[in-house]
């Protein structure tokens, strides 16, 4: 970059030769520049470097005397156990303004004075997981834990439950004394051995079954991502959140259990039901097993077929309205990112 002296020596030279005669083009032409250059150095003879990492001027920046300032008053016996939000309206009732309370924050913080000191926990910010859209079975799957109660208040059993959020359909379940991720691993072992099943994807809360060592290495030998909830935030499960509330509210849901036996009977007929059985809402009134294994394809096509027989014989029950179409779900949204 040309120095802003040299600039101004040559505009000199240039408006001497021009004041003895001389056209403009040609004084341009002996110094070796254009006139358009000269034109643009007299509006602004020393323009700023634009260059990255050049040096900039801030007319709003705080010198160091300001920043040292800062530092002095919010360190000072009255106000060290005051942030800066209480700390501004402290100064302007004395007549005194030293900054905002964002620019007294980055202050603060750019000299290491901003530290926790309060007695609850650090507060951190959880991502949220990352959505997935499955449009067929066995693409995601979700898992979770639920209490099934005994009859000795304050003990349970505990079943764990996979599901396809796409089909909707158990694929596995099992019930035991305890929370534990080697039990987890045994019923996943289960699953994908012994029915053959390949899954892409695996959501679950963020207990620490869910986690666990040994769980971790069969899913990563599986292939399988695996995301978890946010801490305390069921809406990142909503699915298998949405199945336990259907367990726990089935009309023979017997509320407490006498063995585990009987936790395991009781749980077997219920996936039974609601596998086969039970007409799912999302999934277009048919049972999961229909979905998974594609007949539900061809129900719908009945149904379609028969309204379609039904409107042509009694068409002013519909006027001009459409008939229902049945049809299953094309894709299914785990954790929608929210539309910018």
């Amino acid at each position: 970059m040309i120095p802003c002296e040299f600039k101004r020596e040559l505009l000199d030279l240039i408006e001497e030769a021009h004041a003895s005669g001389a056209k403009y083009c040609k004084a341009c032409e002996v110094v070796g520049i254009s006139e358009r250059t000269v034109q643009r150095w007299k509006q602004r003879a020393c323009p700023p470097d634009r260059r990255k990492g050049s040096e900039k001027r801030v007319a709003r920046k705080l010198t160091k005397e300001q920043k040292d300032e800062i530092e002095d008053v919010c360190s000072s016996p009255r106000y060290r156990d005051k942030n800066p939000h209480q700390i501004v309206p402290h100064l302007l009732n004395e007549g005194v303004y030293l900054a905002s309370v964002s620019t007294i924050y980055r202050v603060l913080k750019e000299r290491d004075l901003l530290h926790h000191r309060s007695n609850r926990r650090v507060a951190t910010k959880r991502s949220k997981p990352p959505e997935r859209q499955p449009q067929c079975s066995n693409q995601v799957w979700c898992w979770g834990i639920t209490w099934l109660a005994q009859r000795v208040k304050g003990l349970f059993y505990f079943a764990y439950v996979i599901m396809d959020i796409f089909d909707k359909s158990i694929v596995g379940w099992s019930v035991h004394e305890s929370e534990s991720d080697e039990h987890a691993r045994a019923l996943f072992e289960h699953v994908s051995q012994g029915q053959n099943i390949r899954f892409e994807n695996l959501h679950s809360d963020n207990g620490n079954p869910m986690k666990g060592v040994t769980l971790m290495a069969l899913l990563e030998s599986l292939k399988v991502s695996v995301s978890f909830s946010r801490p305390r935030v069921s809406n990142d499960n909503p699915f298998i959140e949405s199945l336990f509330r259907t367990l726990k509210y089935h009309p023979g849901y017997p509320l407490r259990f006498d063995t585990l036996e009987a936790a395991r009977l009781w749980m077997a007929d219920f996936v039974n039901w609601y596998n086969t059985v039970h007409l799912h809402s999302t999934i277009g009134y048919v049972t999961p097993l229909q979905m998974r294994n594609g007949e539900a394809v061809q129900i719908f096509e009945k149904r379609n077929q028969v309204m379609e027989e039904a409107k042509a014989k009694f068409p002013e029950r519909w006027g001009s309205r459409r008939q229902k179409l049945w049809q299953g779900p094309e894709m299914v949204v785990l954790n929608p990112v929210p539309a910018a």
